[in-house]
């Protein structure tokens, strides 16, 4: 699957669904996604390993992290790898958006 994700409004997919998309996504230490945000969707960010900065906040495995519409975000892996699950809702195709602030 593509970045990680495997159910949403998307090919391929294993679950086409609009209702939300999820993802398992797998990173090594400095990976870095650039300051976003989502008009539509409703982030939730578990950190299943490893050690992870966003809004220059640290996060650890077991942390949950809701991002909001409109809330902006980046992301910075820490440890030598990370592993997250990501879940939006709703399914919102084209809704990620660079905060240029």
């Amino acid at each position: 699957m593509k970045g990680g994700w495997f159910a949403g409004n998307f090919n391929p997919t294993l679950l086409k669904t609009e209702a939300f998309e999820l993802a398992v996504k797998r990173y090594k230490k400095g990976d870095y996604d650039q300051k976003h945000y989502h008009k539509i969707a409703t982030e939730y960010t578990v950190i299943v390993s490893g050690v992870v900065r966003m809004n220059n906040m640290q996060y650890e495995a077991g942390d949950i992290i809701r991002i909001d519409p409109g809330e902006a975000t980046d992301f910075y892996v820490l440890s030598d790898e990370a592993v997250t699950t990501v879940l939006k809702v709703p399914g919102a195709t084209d809704d990620k958006y660079i905060d240029e602030d």
